[in-house]
Formats: C-alpha cells, structure tokens, sequence
C-alpha cells in the first residue's frame, strides 16, 4: 500500500514537474484531482481487501480454537501414538537418555510420510503426541549426551517447521480470494 501511494505521489509529481511550463494552473489542478481520485480508490479497494482478509482470519481462528477445545480421544491417541512412534508408544513416559533419540527419530519419520494427508484434527493428535515426548525430554535433559541433544534439537525444529507449514496452508486456503 505504502509503495503504492509513493509511486502514485511520485508520479504525479513528475508529471506536475514535466508539464508545468506547457499547462495553467487550473490544468494542474485537474491533473492533481485525477491523482488524488486514483490515490482514494486504491485506498477504497486495499481497505476492502484487509477487511476482507480480516473477517476470515477471525472465522478460521474461531474454528481453531472450538476445535482445540474439544478434548482428544485417548484410543484415537493411543493409535496415533502407535503410528508416530512405532515400538516406543508404550513406553513414552519412561524414555531413558538412551532411547529418546530413537523415538524422535520415529516421529519425524512418520510425520514426514503421513503430513500430506493429515487433516487439522490428526495435527492435534500428533501434537499431543510431540508434547509428551518433550516434556520426558525435559525429565531426562541433562543425562542426554550432547550429540544425541543437537540432533534432537534439529527434529524439533524439522516437526515445528512440518506444523508451521499445514497452518499456513490452512490459512492460506482460508483467506484465498472468496467473497
């Protein structure tokens, strides 16, 4: 918008500056006039595009937050524990430093096969899942050598990352140009 009404100012001075030897007063006033009129419709038209884009954004956080506030299902869970965490579902809670890293590993590999087709519920599920294996991560922190640490840092950030990306996505198709 800023670079817009500059280009606009810009141009419009150039155009005073280029005929104001060959033009009267009242011509330069027209010129003004007829810039100004094109300053207010893009103006018009940026403010309907926020607004717009504003009444979706609040529409697609609404529905985020009702479907956030519906508690998971814990057989639901307990498959998607299986899924993302293959053989380390059941033992979540008592990961020791010598087997988190494997289980971290298992998450991202099944999250980056499953994610395409994932919908925003199966996100939650999943997760669900990730905070619980940070939160044992965080009992067992300081036993973890530092090597396995850096690359669990890096899994984290990838899942982060694999997250961010479908909300965007969601997001995007939720403000796409609809009227």
């Amino acid at each position: 918008m800023k670079a817009i009404v500059l280009s606009s100012v810009a141009s419009l001075g150039l155009g005073l500056a280029l005929s104001a030897c060959d033009s009267t007063p009242r011509e330069r006033q027209e010129i003004v006039r007829q810039e100004m009129t094109k300053l207010d419709t893009a103006a018009r038209n940026t403010g309907r595009t926020l607004s717009r884009l504003g009444r979706q954004t609040v529409r697609f956080d609404s529905a985020n937050h009702a479907r956030r506030a519906e508690p998971l299902a814990p057989a639901k869970q307990l498959r998607m524990d299986h899924e993302l965490l293959g053989s380390y579902a059941e033992q979540i809670g008592s990961l020791t430093p010598a087997t988190i890293a494997g289980a971290y590993g298992e998450l991202l590999r099944a999250t980056r096969v499953r994610q395409t087709s994932w919908q925003a519920r199966d996100w939650d599920y999943a997760q669900d899942t990730y905070r619980r294996l940070n939160a044992q991560l965080a009992r067992i922190r300081l036993d973890l050598p530092a090597h396995d640490e850096l690359r669990i840092r890096a899994w984290q950030a990838e899942f982060t990352a694999l997250r961010a990306k479908r909300t965007a996505k969601d997001l995007h198709a939720a403000t796409a140009t609809k009227r």
